[in-house]
């Protein structure tokens, strides 16, 4: 008798054990798949979506346009704008304004090698330790500056008439060249190089941030973003430009299924969201096969992100 109560409380152990093992599967399973995207732009209008196809309008407190994007840095949302708008929320419902000391229009915000970093117009640059309180940094350029990046230990900035700047700080920066003259909207780091993207189809590609090499994009479309994500670049622009590439040097075309024009890319939660003019959200599981969703917004969409 005694053996038996032993070996039933045996099985009895294991039987807890494998319930137990499979609740925290499941409940992994349903915490990775409730995310949460944020999409931006025009008019202060704010997006939120648990699923990328049915979204909510929100209240920025603002109604200036937010054309340099939205991130999601340490738990917190970030959105940058017109007239040095930043804006700030842990939830994505309630949005804070963060004084950036300046009037002028910003447009990006990055969490960069532990440093916040926000470019603009009129050749301003702005870093912060904490995301709160920012210093404006000397003025470098003639150009206006539209996106930055970092890797290989420098940072890397790219602006109007294809003005580029580096800096091994972010803090001091000097002027390069890009070898080219087109308005540059958008740089990323991944893979171990830069890419950088523009006006007439422009792409071009660094291993070190100072030495830049033109590419051929297959399109004469403006470029506005590109994204990196998984070992694949993609990037977006007029006309419902997609081009996606797996190097940053050799570039095809991606059937969108829009003729909108297209200024932002994001992956999370399994999806792919791109973002653009009068509302317009497409969705992809693939990045190949899309499909359009109602924003319930005509307003032009400058940036989306997620939180996972």
């Amino acid at each position: 008798m005694r053996h038996i109560l032993i070996i039933l409380s045996i099985f009895l152990f294991i039987f807890i054990i494998i319930s137990c093992a499979k609740k925290s599967s499941d409940d992994s399973k349903t915490t990775t798949s409730s995310g949460l995207f944020v999409a931006v732009g025009d008019n202060g209008i704010i997006l939120t979506s648990s699923d990328a196809s049915t979204w909510t309008t929100g209240t920025s407190g603002t109604t200036d346009y937010l054309k340099g994007g939205v991130t999601y840095i340490n738990s917190v949302f970030m959105t940058v704008g017109d007239n040095g708008t930043i804006l700030s929320s842990t939830d994505s419902t309630s949005w804070n304004q963060i004084n950036s000391g300046t009037t002028e229009n910003l447009r990006e915000i990055k969490y960069l090698n532990g440093l916040y970093l926000i470019v603009g117009k009129n050749r301003i640059i702005l870093s912060s330790s904490n995301g709160t309180n920012w210093t404006q940094r000397n003025y470098v350029s003639d150009w206006g500056f539209h996106s930055v990046s970092y890797g290989k230990n420098i940072y890397v900035t790219v602006g109007g008439g294809g003005n580029m700047y580096t800096s091994s700080d972010g803090y001091s920066w000097t002027s390069i060249s890009s070898s080219t003259t087109e308005d540059l909207m958008s740089i990323v780091f991944g893979g171990g190089i830069f890419v950088t993207v523009g006006f007439s189809g422009t792409i071009l590609t660094s291993s070190n941030g100072s030495t830049w090499t033109s590419r051929s994009s297959g399109t004469s479309e403006r470029l506005y973003y590109i994204f990196y994500n998984n070992g694949l670049f993609y990037a977006v622009g007029n006309s419902g430009t997609i081009i996606k590439s797996s190097d940053g040097i050799s570039w095809s075309s991606i059937n969108s299924g829009t003729t909108g024009h297209l200024r932002g890319i994001h992956y999370g939660n399994g999806i792919f969201v791109a973002i653009g003019s009068s509302g317009t959200i497409i969705t992809s599981s693939d990045a190949t096969s899309w499909t359009s969703s109602t924003s319930g917004t005509s307003e032009y969409l400058r940036g989306v992100t997620s939180k996972e």
